[in-house]
């Protein structure tokens, strides 16, 4: 059944043929017209309508060759965007091209079906055919290149990805790791000039996820095309990213390296995603120009922090953000600390989640702590226990709220 302007309106091969016959040769003219040679061009629109949510896509991004993730809550829009990209979703309005070669352009009725974008994409489900053997599943996208170099390719990706032992087992006689290799494998065989990840690694565990990110790491290095990789996972972001796009409510609402949007967001919703357990709102109180931070007070308490200098009045209000992992506790009033801030406060109750304790103190207002189970151990922690709190300038960054 043919979608709109002879596209499929149904897909359900993962990855597209990379023949280089017969693509469509228009060159792209885009919003970004100096943009690199190479590049991804992106601008989405698309909108949902029910009568229980209305949710809207509107995206205008581009990407050089690379690892980039995409980062942001359930409903974003994050696999919408992969789906319009790939052209199982066909957008609104918009354009998209890669290397200057237009994929869609809904203005002048260019809409280039599944099989021609010469895109790779993994699903979360992986969808591998369970009858086939991981030769064939990964050879799948090949159908329409020669035998010898379907077997040269299949045999070299098989290579790269640690599966050429696996070559005639099926999914079901191999491991949820294996199974996933195979999957980015079938999809990189053909060549694609974009490669989407939807979550690929979720259901791994670390060690078995950090040998794959390794690999695909080395794999992109030799090829040099664009990747777009979707993960919930902030380890996943530091680990593969070079660059990340937040997406919230169907529009990035951050987009900087790793370190950038990670470590030092700068909306409330970024930093929630980013794993800042303490957020308040806090009035700045003093600016030290001289020292480049500033005091600012924790709303509602008398809790007083050196926070880094922003643009801003005394009296202004802002929300301040701190990881329970970058606090420091001890048991005794640290002395001769570089860390500008020393709070006092009494253990309210601690609990264990896997390797490492949550501690919630209360100093005023309540913070969340975590420490390792050796800590815990050595400074035998309890429900009542008098603590000092410890948080360097740097880690308490300012943000406007969500």
């Amino acid at each position: 059944m043919a979608g709109p302007w002879g596209g499929p309106s149904f897909v359900t091969i993962v990855t597209v043929s990379s023949t280089k016959t017969g693509q469509n040769n228009i060159v792209a003219r885009t919003s970004a017209g100096n943009a690199s040679a190479d590049e991804l061009i992106a601008s989405v629109r698309k909108r949902f309508t029910s009568n229980s949510h209305d949710f809207a896509l509107d995206v205008s991004f581009s990407l050089a060759a690379g690892i980039t993730i995409l980062f942001g809550p359930s409903g974003a829009g994050k696999t919408t965007l992969l789906n319009c990209l790939a052209g199982l979703t066909t957008p609104d309005s918009g354009e998209i091209a890669i290397a200057g070669r237009v994929l869609f352009d809904r203005e002048r009725r260019v809409n280039l079906p599944v099989r021609r974008r010469r895109i790779g994409y993994v699903f979360q489900d992986l969808a591998l055919f369970p009858h086939l053997s991981v030769r064939k599943n990964v050879a799948y996208g090949l159908a329409d290149v020669d035998a010898s170099e379907r077997q040269r390719r299949t045999d070299a990706i098989l290579e790269s990805f640690r599966i050429s032992h696996l070559r005639e087992h099926k999914p079901r006689q191999i491991s949820g790791g294996e199974r996933q290799r195979v999957a980015l494998a079938r999809a990189l065989v053909t060549d694609p000039c974009l490669l989407l990840l939807d979550e690929p690694l979720t259901a791994l565990d670390t060690p078995t996820k950090s040998k794959i990110i390794d690999d695909l790491r080395a794999w992109n290095h030799a090829h040099q095309i664009q990747i777009l990789y979707v993960t919930h996972n902030r380890d996943e972001v530091f680990a593969l990213g070079e660059r990340v796009l937040v997406l919230e409510n169907g529009r990035i609402v951050a987009d900087g390296t790793p370190h950038e949007v990670m470590t030092a967001p700068r909306l409330e919703t970024v930093a929630q995603l980013a794993g800042f357990e303490n957020i308040w709102d806090a009035i700045v109180v003093a600016i030290n120009e001289d020292r480049g931070t500033m005091t600012c007070r924790i709303a509602g308490s008398d809790v007083q922090l050196e926070t880094p200098l922003v643009r801003v009045e005394t009296g202004s209000t802002l929300r301040l953000g701190i990881r329970a992992g970058d606090i420091l506790l001890a048991t005794m009033l640290p002395t001769g600390l570089s860390a500008r801030n020393v709070i006092t406060g009494r253990i309210v109750s601690r609990a264990q989640r896997d390797v490492i304790v949550v501690a919630h103190v209360d100093c005023g207002v309540e913070m969340e702590v975590h420490l390792t189970l050796a800590a815990r151990d050595a400074l035998q922690l309890e429900p009542g226990h008098q603590v000092w709190l410890i948080v360097k300038t740097h880690s308490s960054p300012l943000m406007a709220g969500s």
